[in-house]
């Protein structure tokens, strides 16, 4: 019988390294574990099977795989070695009570249109295998969203998973110039519609939290990074309130033509028609929040102070330029 190719050799793989990492009672360096997995003795070179276990070995972590390493080396030698938890492998039986399924299918569908959709999914029909049905007549009338726009999400939530450092460009609000960060992530939690990253500032010996959207290019893995663990105290939502706390409103002042920006024209506290243009007294909290809504405007509408609202508006402006292949 020939050997399975493609997605069905990856999940043989996968499930021979999982019985293999298991079931040991000592952590098992690489050159055992590509003795014991048959599919790693077939790679083609070192580098091959370096490349297909660092694959693997995010895949797991990714399907929550308590993958656990640890050092088995000598004093001069820093070899590492893998094992699995068995006992954050194993679940015990999980039953759900009637609000709870409800719950379930409330959160199924807040998800059905954020980057979390698939794990969601996933999740469902999990629970669905185990013959856990949800209610998905419940709570109809209540049809929440959550958006994760951010490019910088998808990253920072894997890294929150893995627990893995990672370092990132980040603009502070206001701020003109970005600074690089290495941090060690802890949590990831929506606040007032915004999406915070929490977790240990290296470079500052200090927890921080972060605003995704002020995360500046891409977020980059440090590798061989000490590992560490997140305090068992640590509640995200708790730490970005303390942190970023209530923020107070404000007012900018914007032009907007006639027949434009009717999201704005509905919140301002106060209105100069002049012609062509209306100047309004728009209230807000937020600069960037302020400066993406306005953006999406275009030449419609003109922030004409505080002036860092204004800022902000220009440097989306021209960035969108650029991506279009314009000259800012």
């Amino acid at each position: 019988m020939s050997s399975p190719t493609g997605p069905a050799a990856k999940t043989e793989r996968l499930l021979n390294l999982v019985l293999a990492l298991l079931y040991t009672r000592r952590p098992l360096p690489k050159s055992k574990i590509r003795d014991i997995v048959p599919q790693y003795g077939d790679a083609a070179s070192d580098e091959a099977f370096d490349r297909m276990f660092e694959r693997d070995k995010d895949e797991l972590r990714e399907l929550g795989i308590p993958l656990v390493t640890a050092d088995i080396g000598s004093v001069w030698d820093d070899e590492v070695g893998y094992r699995i938890d068995q006992r954050e492998y194993a679940l015990p039986d999980i039953e759900f009570e009637p609000d709870e399924l409800a719950v379930l299918g409330l959160a199924s569908r807040t998800w059905a249109h954020a980057s979390l959709a698939g794990p969601a999914a996933d999740a469902l029909r999990k629970l669905k295998a185990s013959g856990i049905e949800r209610d998905g007549d419940s709570l109809v009338g209540i049809e929440p969203r959550l958006g994760t726009s951010e490019p910088a999400f998808e990253a920072a939530k894997n890294a929150v998973v893995g627990q893995r450092t990672i370092t990132f460009d980040y603009r502070r609000s206001g701020a003109d110039q970005v600074a690089t960060r290495r941090v060690q992530p802890w949590g990831l939690a929506s606040w007032h519609g915004r999406w915070y990253l929490t977790g240990y500032d290296l470079d500052r010996d200090a927890p921080r939290v972060f605003r995704l959207s002020r995360i500046v290019g891409p977020v980059a893995e440090v590798k061989r990074a000490q590992e560490y663990a997140v305090p068992a105290d640590h509640r995200a939502r708790e730490m970005i309130r303390t942190q970023v706390g209530e923020e107070k409103p404000r007012s900018a002042t914007v032009r907007v033509r006639e027949g434009r920006g009717n999201s704005l024209r509905r919140r301002a506290t106060s209105t100069t028609d002049g012609g062509e243009w209306s100047v309004l007294k728009v209230p807000y909290a937020d600069d960037d929040a302020l400066a993406d809504e306005v953006s999406g405007f275009g030449a419609d509408v003109v922030v004409e102070s505080p002036p860092e609202v204004r800022d902000l508006v220009i440097r989306r402006l021209q960035g969108a330029v650029k991506a279009h292949g314009g000259a800012a």
